[in-house]
């Protein structure tokens, strides 16, 4: 089966830090730039960070600039997020999702992108 399976997402306090997984399986996730999305309650999904398929290129969305980092193990076929300093309003769940590329990005998609795969999220919540 051929999917994308996130995890990591704990109920955390503010100020702390967490980190989540996304692993491939079923294919081979370095041949696939990979982005990292949520979606809090009542909220539209948006895009969070991407990475490209070999980690030379990483972007983020202003509001997790110098908080989170992303970051891959192609051999592991696992995509990180590690999250620093969490607000309140960082709870929401978050998705990662999968699009075929080798070349060097210079952005991320938007949430609404048709990717090749997407997972089913994991819950963050940061109590204030």
């Amino acid at each position: 089966q051929l999917h994308l399976a996130e995890s990591g997402g704990a109920l955390v306090q503010s100020g702390g830090s967490l980190r989540l997984s996304c692993a491939a399986s079923g294919f081979t996730m370095a041949y696939y730039a990979i982005g990292w999305f949520r979606q809090a309650p009542g909220k539209e999904r948006e895009g969070v960070s991407c990475i490209s398929s070999s980690g030379g290129n990483r972007n983020y969305a202003d509001f997790v600039k110098g908080r989170f980092t992303i970051s891959r193990d192609n051999a592991k076929n696992t995509v990180y997020l590690q999250m620093n300093s969490l607000k309140a309003e960082d709870t929401a769940v978050y998705y990662c999702a999968a699009w075929p590329t080798i070349m060097p990005i210079t952005d991320c998609p938007s949430a609404q992108y048709d990717f090749a795969y997407s997972g089913q999220g994991t819950q963050v919540t940061v109590s204030s």
